[in-house]
């Protein structure tokens, strides 16, 4: 029988260390115990259970690289993408820690050093689930276009519009909005406000959307009417810095949407590699048929050549200068690349590969969606084109 690690590189990523090893195996248990069992439930109720969060909080995987000072592991991006990867490999895709850490490092390195305090050490236990709400019905990768709007009183800020398509939404106890705060300004009156859900009577969650794939993840509308932020609660203290603020951190995101990817793409392979072996047409095994071992042979090299390629990603973010351009090309190359060797996969499962019980056709309707969250592929482009 084929594993993952069977269909990876032969050699191991360079940035691993017999302490990611151990830490790897301690999260691999942890998924495969707790997360992996639940799959088809968390589908059909359209969410995680809350107590997933607080397990993986006592985990310490929740943030795994945010320094202990915070309430967070100490461990390094290295730490976290093997939270990521370990995911992957089990297909799921319900489980919005991705989102939870983002939020997380929006606040570590543009929050207040009080914001940090406050925020960090619940996000890292998972007392609190974050989300961040930047898309709105009519505006999705154009940051600028969002309506969203904040008006500051005595009192505090109070937000008044819609927002859509928000990851852990229905969870979520602190949501980090992207707000007009000054509308006059254009991009320089665009803040980011920490907004806590409970007891907020402005705040209201919408449906969870019914979404063709990602079933078990808590997508949802969230509406605003005059709900309340104290004042103190705008991201690093002043306001107009939303814009920057995303700017800076949006590499950390699409990084970790690379990281999913490469290992979605490798456990396909695994799948693939292990049903043609068993499955016989014609008298033969599938994998002994020219066409198959050649598909195959072209999977393996393209999952080798974006495995070394997201490898050098995470060492350049492990060394602080991963930039926009690089974080762009790892986030649409590797998403167009799992979405078509997955295509590919499918194909050599036969009918089998349209069936829902087979992990390859739920990894099919799972995977579209990394071309247009965390910035459609054609913005990434459009990023990568104005490098030129």
């Amino acid at each position: 029988m084929s594993t993952i690690s069977d269909v990876m590189t032969d050699a191991s990523s360079p940035w691993m260390t017999p302490e990611l090893d151990s830490f790897r195996a301690s999260v691999r248990r942890f998924v495969n115990a707790e997360v992996a069992p639940h799959a088809e439930r968390f589908r059909q109720q359209q969410h995680v259970d809350r107590a997933l969060w607080r397990k993986g909080g006592e985990l310490g995987i929740l943030l795994a690289d945010v320094p202990d000072a915070y309430g967070g592991s100490g461990g390094s991006f290295a730490h976290q993408a093997i939270v990521f990867e370990e995911l992957a490999y089990i297909g799921d895709m319900a489980f919005g820690i991705h989102v939870h850490a983002i939020v997380a490092h929006y606040i570590l390195n543009q929050g207040t050093e009080a914001q940090k305090l406050k925020y960090l050490p619940q996000l890292a236990s998972g007392a609190m689930v974050g989300a961040i709400a930047m898309s709105e019905p009519g505006a999705g990768s154009d940051l600028k276009a969002i309506r969203t709007s904040a008006q500051a009183g005595p009192d505090g800020y109070k937000i008044n519009g819609a927002k859509t398509f928000i990851s852990n939404g229905y969870l979520a106890d602190l949501v980090l909005v992207v707000v007009k705060t000054d509308p006059a300004l254009g991009a320089r009156g665009v803040s980011l406000l920490l907004l806590e859900t409970r007891d907020n009577p402005g705040f209201k969650v919408g449906r969870i959307l019914e979404k063709v794939g990602q079933k078990g993840q808590d997508t949802c509308e969230l509406f605003f009417d005059d709900a309340h932020v104290s004042l103190d609660n705008v991201l690093g203290g002043v306001e107009g810095q939303g814009f920057t603020q995303l700017m800076t951190e949006l590499p950390y995101e699409r990084t970790i949407l690379g990281v999913a990817g490469v290992a979605a793409i490798e456990r396909a392979l695994a799948l693939t590699v292990e049903h043609t072996k068993n499955r016989r047409a014609f008298g033969q095994a599938l994998i002994d048929m020219q066409n198959t071992r050649f598909v195959l042979a072209e999977i393996k090299t393209e999952a080798t050549i974006a495995r070394i390629f997201i490898d050098r990603c995470i060492e350049d973010m492990l060394a602080g200068r991963m930039d926009t351009v690089r974080a762009s090309m790892a986030k649409y190359w590797i998403s167009d690349l799992q979405c078509k060797v997955i295509d590919q996969c499918v194909q050599l499962f036969g009918g089998y590969g349209y069936m829902l019980e087979y992990p390859i056709a739920q990894m099919y309707v799972d995977a579209r969606v990394q071309r247009i969250y965390g910035g459609a592929n054609e913005i990434m482009k459009e990023i990568i084109a104005r490098s030129l």
